[in-house]
C-alpha cells in the first residue's frame, strides 16, 4: 500500500458506500467516515472506522477524500459548503467523487480543487450492491493521469475494471453511457420475463437459456433472478436511477443528440416512482408489466 495515501475519509455510507469503506479498512487504510445519518455508519465504526461530525471534519488530515452520495446537489453541498471538503482538505490531498453526478459539476470541482493545490478525480462506478460488496466495481475515472496513477491503491481495493477515461468530467460522461445502456436493457429484461410468464413458461428455465446467449447482460444475470424471486430490494434505487437518466438526457440535449430509448425508460421509471416504488431497486420496473398482464 502506498504510504502517502494511508488516511482516507469516506463521505456517504449507504447501500454501496458502506461496503466500499469496509474494503479500505480491510486493506489496512486508516478510515474516517461521515454520513448524515450516523446510525448508517455504526457497522463501520465497530469495524475500526472513526466517525466525524461533518464532511469538512472528515477531510481534515486525510490523504484521500472519497465521496459517495445521492445527488449532484449533495455533491455540491459537501464539496463547496463552508464546512465542506474543499475549504478543509489538506493541500496535496486527492479528492475522489464516486457519486454519479454531472460532468459540469465534476469540472467545476476539479478547477476549484486545482486552485487550492488539491487533486480532483470524478470516478463514478457500476456494479451495484453486489459489485461493491465483492470489490468488483467498474470504475470510470476522469481527471489528471498522474492523480489517477497515484490513487491506484484506492481503486484496486474497490474494483477490478478501472479505466482512465480522460480529463475532468470524462468519468461522469462514461457513467452516462453506462446508464443509457442499462435503461433500455432493463425494459428488455422485464419484457422478456413478462412474455415468458404470460406464455406459461418457467421463467427460471427461460433465464438459463437466454442469459448465456446473445441476449446476455449483467442485468439479465443479476437482476432477473431477483425479479423471479419477487425481490425488489435496492441494489440501486429507482429514485437515483431517474436522477441519472435526467442527467444523461440533459447532457444529450446539450450535445444535440436524440436518445429516444432513454426518454422512454425515464418515462416508465417516473411512472413507477409515482406508484410508490422510488426506494425500490431498479428491477421493480417489472411491476409495471405485471399490472398490464393482469388487466
Amino acid at each position: 500500500m502506498n504510504r502517502e495515501l494511508h488516511k482516507v475519509a469516506f463521505v456517504g455510507t449507504g447501500v454501496m458506500g458502506s461496503s466500499m469503506a469496509r474494503h479500505l479498512l480491510d486493506r489496512g487504510f486508516e478510515v474516517s467516515v461521515f454520513t448524515r445519518t450516523r446510525e448508517k455508519a455504526e457497522g463501520l465504526v465497530s469495524h475500526g472506522a472513526v466517525w466525524k461530525p461533518s464532511a469538512g471534519e472528515a477531510a481534515r488530515g486525510a490523504d484521500v477524500v472519497i465521496t459517495m452520495v445521492g445527488y449532484p446537489k449533495d455533491v455540491e453541498e459537501i464539496y463547496l459548503g463552508d464546512n465542506g471538503i474543499l475549504p478543509n482538505a489538506e493541500k496535496g490531498a486527492y479528492l475522489i467523487d464516486m457519486t454519479t453526478s454531472t460532468p459540469t459539476l465534476a469540472k467545476q470541482i476539479y478547477l476549484l480543487a486545482k486552485e487550492r493545490g488539491l487533486h480532483s478525480l470524478d470516478a463514478p462506478v457500476s456494479g451495484g450492491d453486489i459489485g461493491a460488496r465483492e470489490a468488483r466495481l467498474t470504475i470510470m475515472v476522469g481527471g489528471d493521469k498522474e492523480a489517477f496513477a497515484a490513487c491506484q491503491p484506492i481503486f484496486q481495493a474497490l474494483g477490478t475494471n478501472i479505466i482512465h477515461q480522460g480529463e475532468a468530467g470524462a468519468g461522469q460522461h462514461t457513467k452516462m453511457c453506462n446508464q443509457i445502456a442499462i435503461a433500455t436493457n432493463m425494459i428488455g429484461v422485464c419484457e422478456a420475463l413478462a412474455y415468458a410468464e404470460t406464455a406459461g413458461l418457467d421463467p427460471e428455465d427461460v433465464l438459463k437459456s437466454i442469459s448465456s446467449g446473445a441476449a446476455g447482460s449483467w442485468s439479465l444475470s443479476n437482476l432477473a433472478p431477483r425479479i423471479i424471486a419477487g425481490n425488489y430490494e435496492p441494489g440501486f434505487f429507482v429514485k437515483h436511477f431517474i436522477k441519472d437518466m435526467e442527467i444523461a438526457l440533459d447532457e444529450a440535449d446539450k450535445m444535440g443528440l436524440d436518445v429516444p430509448g432513454l426518454s422512454l425508460a425515464r418515462e416508465m421509471y417516473v411512472k413507477l416512482s409515482a406508484s410508490g416504488e422510488e426506494n425500490s431497486g431498479t428491477q421493480a420496473l417489472y411491476k409495471l408489466f405485471q399490472k398490464k398482464s393482469t388487466n
